[in-house]
C-alpha cells in the first residue's frame, strides 16, 4: 500500500478520500486554490500545496502543477476525485510516466470511455442497444440539423466529453436546434476545453439506471448492483437511490453483466460506472461511462458495506479486489440527497454566499451509519462562484424504502443552512410526493410534478411567529420568570421583563414575503402573553444558545407547543421546525424611514456574480417577454435573461466579457 496520497481535488470528495486514507493509515497531501486556502479539505489532509487561482484553469485543471506537488512531497500516488481531471486520459498518462500510481483506470481506457460518441461506438460493435443517434465526428451545425431532423424531435444534444448536465439541451423543434446546438457548443468548451456534441432521440419517460463495476489487474471484474438516479433537474442528479424500484434479479443480472462487459472490452482498472437509460417495457440502452468514482457511491457502499475508496486504492497498489461476484449481497435500501446552495423557485439557480449558520442531524461522516453526511464546507465557509455549489450530501439507509425515505425526511428536517439560499424545503416536499413515494420515476419527474413541488409561498404561522419573537428574546437576554438556572434576589439585576409600576410591552414587525407581521408582546405580572392577530394568547418559551447565532426553541402559546431553531443573522430570523422553514425580516420603522424607490424599477439585475458571454440586444430594439436579452456564465453553466414583460430597451450596462456582481443591473427595459 502506498505511504503518501495526493488527492487531486477538492470539497467533498476530498474530504472522503482522506477520511478513508487516514484510517489506512496513508499520509495525504492536499491541493488548493486562493479561493481554497481556508477550506475543509486542507484542514483534512497532513500535507497542503498552493497550486494557483480561484479559477479551476488556474488551479485544479493545471496537471503540471499537481503533478509537481506530487513530486515535492513524495506522493506515490494521485487520486483525482470525480470532475476536474479525474478523466484526463492525458493527465493519467502523465503521471503514470513520471511512476506515479494514478488511482483509476490506465489512460486507454479512459480515452475509449472518455468521448461519449467513441464510446456509444464501441458499445455498438459490442452488441450492446443503443439509442437512436448521432455519435460521429462531422461537427458542422447544419450536418447535426439534418441529423437531429431525421432522428425526429425532441432530440437531445449532449456535451461528448462531459458531464454533470453540463452542455445539454433537450430541443422540440427543428427552427430550435442552432441555438440550442451554439449553447452546448460554449458551455462545452468552458467546462471541458471540447465543444464536440452528440445528438439522441429525447426518450419518453426513461429512467436513469447505472451499475458500478470494479476491475482489478489481475483480470477480475465484478459489479456492486445498480442505483437509480431519474430524480433530475436541469440534468442533473438531485437523488440517487440503492437498489433500484422495482428491479428485478434477471434484469440486474442482464445490465450488470452487460457493465462488465463493457469495462472488460477497454482493459478497465478501478472504479467505473456503466449508465443506461431505461424504457418503461424494462428495454436498456448504453448511455455512457464514467471512468472514476461517481458523487452517488454511497448508496452502493451503504447496501453493499464496502468501502469504494479504499478498493480504489487496494487495486491502484497492484492488489486484487476485495470480494468476488458471488461474495456480494445487497442489504437494506439507500437514499441519497444533494444538498446544494440553490434556489429551486428561480430554476435551481446556484446561490451565493457565507454559510453563517449550519445545522446537521446526528450522523457518520464519510462512513455507513443509518445517517451519513459527506460534506466539503462548514459553518463560516463561503460558497464561492467558481465552483460547484454542493454543500453536502445526505445519505439515510433503511430495512427498506419506506424506511429510508421516512429517515430521509427527519434528516432532512434536521438540515439547516443560513446565508445562502438551499434546496432542502424542495428535498423534504420531492421525498413526501405521491409519485416518489409509490416509485414511479423517471428523468421528468420533477418538471411533471412543479406545481406540488414548487408551490407558492405559504405565510409562516403563529408558531413560527412565536419562536422568531422568542429567539429577539432570548437573545436580547430576556427569560421567563423560573427560566435563569442562576436565580438573583436582587429584582433589579433580573432580566425577565420585568417593570416597576407597569407592563412590559413590545411590537415586533415581521415581513414574511412582502407582508408586515405584527407581533404584540407583553408581560402582566408574571404572566406574558404574545398576539399574532388573533388576540393575545398564553405565551411560554424556553431557549438554548447553540453556535452560529441560533437557538434551540420550545415555545407554548395559547396551549399548543412547538419546537424549532431560528438563527437569528442580521436583521432576519431563520425559522427551522419539522413542517418547513420561514425566513422573516425584522422591520424596523425608524431605520427605514428614509427609504425611496429605486431609480431603476425597469432594470434586470445579475441573479448571481458571473460573466457576460453574449448579447441578443441593443439600446432601441422593442422586445416581447420571454425574449432573450443576453447570456451569463456563472459555475460553468450558462444563464439566459429574458424580457419579463413587452418594452423597449433603454440601455444595455455591460459589454460581452464583463465580469458582474450579483444584483448588478444589466439591461433598463422602459
Amino acid at each position: 500500500m502506498f505511504d503518501t496520497l495526493l488527492i487531486a481535488n477538492r470539497g467533498e470528495i476530498a474530504c472522503r478520500v482522506a477520511a478513508t486514507a487516514r484510517r489506512l493509515g496513508i499520509r495525504t497531501v492536499a491541493v488548493y486554490s486562493d479561493a481554497d486556502a481556508n477550506a475543509r479539505h486542507v484542514a483534512a489532509c497532513d500535507v497542503a500545496v498552493h497550486i494557483g487561482g480561484p479559477e479551476p484553469r488556474a488551479s485544479y485543471l493545471r496537471a503540471d502543477a499537481i503533478l509537481q506537488a506530487a513530486r515535492d512531497t513524495g506522493a506515490q500516488a494521485i487520486h483525482p476525485g470525480y470532475g476536474f481531471l479525474s478523466e484526463n486520459e492525458a493527465f493519467a498518462q502523465a503521471a503514470t510516466d513520471a511512476g506515479i500510481a494514478f488511482v483509476g483506470p490506465p489512460a486507454s481506457a479512459i480515452a475509449a470511455m472518455g468521448s461519449k460518441s467513441a464510446a456509444k461506438s464501441l458499445m455498438e460493435k459490442a452488441g450492446v442497444p443503443l439509442v437512436p443517434g448521432y455519435h460521429g465526428d462531422n461537427q458542422d451545425p447544419q450536418f447535426l440539423k439534418t441529423q437531429a431532423d431525421a432522428i425526429g424531435y425532441p432530440v437531445l444534444i449532449k456535451a461528448s466529453a462531459g458531464g454533470g448536465g453540463k452542455g445539454m439541451r433537450v430541443v422540440e423543434s427543428s427552427g430550435a436546434f442552432l441555438d440550442a446546438l451554439a449553447s452546448c457548443q460554449r458551455e462545452a468548451a468552458s467546462s471541458f476545453g471540447d465543444d464536440r456534441v452528440l445528438i439522441e432521440r429525447y426518450l419518453q419517460k426513461p429512467r436513469h439506471i447505472e451499475i458500478q463495476v470494479f476491475a482489478d489487474t489481475q483480470g477480475n471484474c465484478v459489479y456492486l448492483f445498480e442505483r437509480d438516479c431519474s430524480v433530475q433537474r436541469r440534468h442533473q442528479k438531485v437523488i440517487e437511490e440503492a437498489p433500484a424500484p422495482g428491479m428485478t434479479e434477471e434484469r440486474r443480472r442482464a445490465m450488470g453483466e452487460a457493465a462488465v462487459a463493457a469495462a472488460r472490452a477497454v482493459g478497465y482498472v478501478g472504479a467505473g460506472t456503466v449508465e443506461f437509460i431505461a424504457e418503461p417495457d424494462g428495454r436498456f440502452y448504453f448511455m455512457e461511462m464514467n471512468t472514476r468514482l461517481q458523487v452517488e457511491h454511497p448508496v452502493t457502499e451503504m447496501i453493499t458495506g464496502h468501502d469504494l475508496v479504499e478498493w480504489q486504492l487496494r487495486v491502484a497498489a497492484g492488489q486484487p479486489l476485495p470480494a468476488r461476484q458471488e461474495d456480494l449481497r445487497i442489504e437494506g435500501h439507500a437514499i441519497e440527497a444533494r444538498i446544494y446552495a440553490e434556489n429551486p423557485e428561480k430554476g435551481f439557480l446556484p446561490s451565493i454566499g457565507t454559510l453563517a449558520y449550519l445545522g446537521l442531524p446526528a450522523h457518520t461522516a464519510f462512513a455507513n451509519g443509518d445517517i451519513r453526511v459527506d460534506g466539503g464546507v462548514r459553518m463560516g465557509d463561503t460558497i464561492t462562484p467558481f465552483y460547484d455549489p454542493m454543500i453536502a450530501k445526505l445519505i439515510v439507509r433503511g430495512a427498506d424504502r419506506d424506511q429510508a425515505r421516512a429517515r430521509m425526511l427527519q434528516a432532512l428536517a434536521q438540515t439547516q443552512a443560513v446565508g445562502v439560499q438551499t434546496n432542502v424545503a424542495f428535498l423534504s416536499r420531492l421525498m413526501r410526493d405521491s409519485a416518489f413515494a409509490a416509485a414511479d420515476l423517471d428523468t421528468g419527474l420533477i418538471e411533471r410534478q412543479r406545481e406540488t413541488l414548487l408551490p407558492a409561498p405559504q405565510p409562516a404561522g403563529a408558531d413560527a411567529l412565536a419562536l422568531a419573537s422568542a429567539a429577539v428574546l432570548a437573545r436580547q437576554g430576556l427569560a421567563q420568570p423560573g427560566a435563569t438556572t442562576q436565580a438573583s434576589a436582587d429584582p433589579w439585576a433580573a432580566r425577565d421583563g420585568w417593570r416597576l409600576g407597569g407592563q412590559y410591552r413590545r411590537e415586533l414587525q415581521w415581513v414574511d414575503n412582502g407582508e408586515t407581521r405584527r407581533v404584540a408582546i407583553a408581560r402582566h405580572g408574571k404572566d406574558w402573553t404574545l398576539d399574532a392577530g388573533d388576540g393575545p394568547q398564553p405565551f411560554l418559551w424556553r431557549a438554548q444558545a447553540n453556535a452560529g447565532g441560533a437557538f434551540g426553541l420550545r415555545v407554548t402559546l395559547g396551549g399548543h407547543e412547538s419546537a424549532g431553531t431560528v438563527a437569528l443573522h442580521a436583521d432576519r430570523a431563520y425559522v427551522f421546525t419539522d413542517a418547513g422553514s420561514h425566513a422573516l425580516e425584522l422591520y424596523d420603522p425608524l431605520a427605514h424611514s428614509q427609504d425611496t424607490q429605486g431609480e431603476h424599477g425597469g432594470g434586470l439585475t445579475a441573479p448571481m456574480p458571473g460573466k457576460i458571454i453574449s448579447i441578443a440586444v441593443k439600446a432601441g430594439d422593442t422586445v416581447e417577454k420571454g425574449q432573450p436579452l443576453l447570456v451569463m456564465e456563472a459555475m460553468k453553466m450558462e444563464h439566459t435573461i429574458s424580457a419579463p414583460a413587452d418594452g423597449k430597451v433603454a440601455e444595455v450596462f455591460y459589454a460581452i466579457g464583463d465580469q458582474v456582481t450579483e444584483g448588478a443591473e444589466l439591461v433598463a427595459i422602459e
